[in-house]
């Protein structure tokens, strides 16, 4: 599926954490990663978003959205 990246991200969010996914490949389609982002939040329970090829997942839970995305045939980089 290709590579992406996990960063922690709290600003311009009230102080809040989310986890972004970016870095997506190329050649996915954006229903590739609407489908992966609706994934993420199910199994996170929590809230989340697409904005451009990038994935908003609110909360601080790198380890369950990387084992995920590990799941899901990506090779994840960033954050542990």
């Amino acid at each position: 599926m290709g590579r992406v990246v996990l960063r922690k991200e709290t600003a311009h969010r009230g102080g809040k954490t989310v986890i972004v996914v970016d870095d997506f490949a190329t050649h996915l389609p954006p229903s590739v990663i609407e489908s992966v982002a609706k994934k993420l939040r199910a199994a996170c329970g929590c809230g989340g978003t697409v904005r451009g090829r990038a994935v908003e997942i609110q909360g601080d839970q790198p380890a369950r959205i990387r084992a995920i995305l590990e799941a899901e045939g990506f090779q994840v980089a960033g954050i542990r």
